[in-house]
């Protein structure tokens, strides 16, 4: 590429990247600047009770816990890592499995006296047919047997005992359910009758029933999130999860959802017809497929929106959100690359075509407007895909604003009124979506790893490493 078209990019890169820089204040530390230290709760330090859900009165502690809330760096590192750790429990139904019919089960950390709970669902997108799912077993088996679980489990990101990494909800009890049933959590099918068994849907329910003797019916909170296929998962269960907790008698409990990265779309993108395997097959008729294979189960409200055969949109938020009580906080990359791998586009390719990278772009678009009203989202113009378990999470804005902060705001709100989301004040908002059109013009996608400190230095990379004709695109951005 000549360097003239490398400076015309540069003198238009303002055009793409000014409503990021407006976003960001003056005095925000830089992506580089937060990983040297944040503190205990950075610009969320705000409130005082575990009501407000988030650092809390602190229930009785002692020894290294209490050591490790005075100093971290006075208690001893065994004690430590133990408290820290989420112990794995296999399900007391053996009837409900994983894939292969082994025992599925949860890892849990006990936080004695909190009344907030945070469950976790894994993702791993997918098997359709008797071949992906061979596919799968051979290639990736820990998401269809739970045969090499480890005994224990570190929690990160949100799911983190750290209060620093996670100011909110490190001392809530917090529950990590492994995903093995590779059916983005709606399947009902036992393997007595074929070879796999497909019970995502069951899985959670039988998790949360579980979690009855360890004191679920007591809370006030809880927080059923998930990443990818788990956030999808989310979507499809939230109702039912909070049906069972008041069959359970759970009265005051509050059930909201956090959906991450499991917002997709059905965007047509021309491919080959040809596909074997579940990454280059078309989402939407892995799903089509699914769906008859797993008898999964949809949420009743969405289902009853669409036809027998058109039921499958249920698995699209855009689709599928208007039918939820409960309320629901959205994470979602624009430029999310695992929607662009299922499309058989791969960044990682030496050269991308036009159409691909006109793809890309109406991607951002399309996500964008099928966020807008939505009352409670995060919404970054990064290349990525996940976020709220990454010990990374926190270093992003929108507008200013991290997505810990967000999410802060939203929980606030609830809090005020039952009946779901207010409009949030300007000094606390929690719907955040990038406004600019470009991958990586938000000048926080630089915390991603992999990618270079600066704004300008991400988005130059982004579009030399995928070989663009860089004038004309800088010529369309500027028109």
């Amino acid at each position: 590429m000549k360097i003239s078209g490398a400076l015309l990019v540069l003198l238009l890169l303002g055009e793409a990247v000014s409503q990021s820089k407006r976003q960001s204040k003056a005095n925000v530390k830089t992506p580089a600047q937060s990983r040297k230290g944040l503190n205990a709760a950075g610009e969320l330090a705000q409130t005082a009770t575990e009501e407000d859900t988030f650092i809390g009165v602190l229930p009785p502690v002692r020894d290294a816990l209490a050591l490790q809330l005075r100093s971290p760096s006075l208690a001893p590192l065994p004690a430590l890592k133990a408290l820290n750790n989420m112990k794995l429990f296999f399900l007391r139904n053996s009837g409900v499995t994983c894939n292969d019919g082994t025992a599925a089960g949860y890892y849990l950390r006990e936080s004695r006296g909190s009344k907030r709970w945070i469950i976790f669902l894994e993702g791993g997108w997918c098997c359709y047919n008797k071949e992906t799912c061979d596919t799968r077993y051979k290639n990736i088996r820990r998401l269809m047997s739970s045969s090499d679980w480890p005994q224990t489990k570190k929690g990160t990101g949100i799911l983190s005992a750290q209060m620093e990494e996670s100011p909110h909800w490190w001392n809530a009890n917090a529950v990590f359910v492994p995903y093995c049933s590779s059916d983005i959590w709606s399947g009902t099918l036992p393997k007595s009758r074929q070879d796999y068994a497909f019970m995502g849907s069951l899985i959670i329910q039988e998790v949360i029933k579980d979690l009855v003797p360890k004191g679920i019916k007591h809370a006030k909170v809880v927080l059923l999130a998930g990443a990818s296929a788990g956030g999808t998962g989310v979507l499809l269960n939230l109702e039912r999860v909070a049906a069972l907790l008041e069959e359970l008698e759970a009265e005051a409990v509050q059930v909201r959802g956090l959906v991450d990265s499991g917002w997709f779309l059905d965007i047509n993108h021309p491919r080959q017809s040809d596909c074997s395997d579940a990454a280059s097959h078309a989402p939407t008729d892995a799903i089509k497929k699914g769906l008859r294979m797993w008898n999964g189960i949809l949420p009743e409200k969405c289902r009853q929106q669409f036809k027998k055969a058109d039921e499958w949109q249920c698995f699209l938020g855009y689709r599928l959100f208007s039918s939820l009580k409960s309320p629901v906080f959205v994470v979602q990359w624009l430029f999310d690359e695992e929607q662009m791998k299922l499309e058989n586009i791969h960044l990682s390719s030496q050269s991308l075509e036009e159409n691909q990278w006109n793809y890309i772009q109406n991607l951002g678009r399309e996500l964008r407007n099928s966020l807008r009203d939505v009352p409670a989202v995060f919404a970054p113009a990064c290349l990525s895909h996940t976020l709220i378990t990454k010990s990374y999470w926190m270093e992003f804005q929108v507008k200013g604003v991290s997505l810990a902060r967000a999410l802060q705001c939203w929980e606030r709100s609830l809090q005020e009124s039952n009946k779901g989301p207010k409009v949030p004040p300007r000094s606390c908002p929690f719907h955040l979506i990038d406004s600019c059109p470009w991958p990586h013009c938000n000048p926080t996608c630089s915390a991603l790893p992999g990618h270079p400190t600066g704004s300008e230095g991400s988005f130059m990379q982004t579009l030399l490493r995928l070989r663009l004709d860089v004038p004309r695109k800088a010529q369309e951005l500027k028109s």
